[in-house]
């Protein structure tokens, strides 16, 4: 069986790889760009976009020459067709998933909006609930006094930033802070409450509505896309025991 690749003078046949995909696991992701290989084997650039990310290429890899480009790809032991479907695979990916939900963007934010919306949070967390309770008298007759009383009493990361964590997304703090922070107003100071091994003093500060301008409609796409693979490999594909050899 031929050679198809050489790594640090050890050379592997085909036989040999495919043990090598399954033990570095390698197969999903080989499974995952199958799929979208397919999806979009229709999805055509135009000879401008074509011609804009091959000289975008060149440029990158310092290919100066058509000599050069020849021999990148013998190394690379791929064709010339090869290369243009490896580096136009972005777009066409882009181009697909603008196709193909575009139309569902609108209501897959709505969906979604509730785990993106972000909050600016003011945070202490202590493990004595004495002391949590008596910084949080200090705080509510000083507002001002947070930021002092965090960056001195906190036990956490905060402390270094006077308390405030964020902006994050809603659900990027613990599961019960953000409940507490979706159910009040900014300003709003929460009396000392257990969070797992803390007692922790919450104060929200901003409460930021996500909007759907173009960064998040491209995450949108972003995330209808990654869900179609995952539902795909779930779908689609097996990874069947590999033949035992003598």
């Amino acid at each position: 069986m031929s050679v198809v690749l050489e790594v640090d003078n050890q050379v592997y046949t085909a036989e040999d790889l495919v043990p090598l995909l399954i033990q570095y696991q390698i197969l999903p992701k080989l499974a995952q760009e199958i799929l979208t290989d397919q999806a979009i084997a229709e999805i055509k650039c135009s000879e401008e976009e074509n011609s804009t990310i091959f000289e975008q290429f060149c440029q990158q890899n310092q290919l100066e020459s058509e000599e050069q480009v020849q021999g990148w790809l013998d190394k690379q032991g791929i064709n010339r067709q090869q290369l243009q479907n490896l580096i136009t695979k972005k777009l066409r990916i882009d181009k697909y998933k603008q196709e193909t939900w575009k139309d569902h963007v609108d209501a897959y934010f709505i969906q979604r909006k509730s785990q993106l919306d972000r909050v600016v949070y003011s945070l202490i967390r202590v493990e004595k609930a004495e002391v949590a309770q008596e910084l949080y008298f200090r705080i509510k007759d000083d507002q001002n006094a947070f930021s002092a009383l965090a960056m001195e009493y906190s036990q956490g990361t905060e402390a270094q930033t006077g308390g405030i964590i964020g902006p994050v997304e809603i659900n990027a703090p613990h599961p019960k802070i953000a409940q507490i922070l979706t159910t009040c107003q900014p300003g709003q100071l929460i009396p000392p409450t257990r969070v797992g091994e803390w007692i922790v003093i919450v104060r929200l500060e901003n409460y930021i509505s996500a909007k759907l301008d173009q960064p998040m409609r491209q995450r949108m796409l972003d995330e209808l896309f990654n869900r179609w693979l995952n539902e795909s490999i779930q779908q689609k594909v097996s990874f069947l025991p590999s033949p035992v050899t003598s």
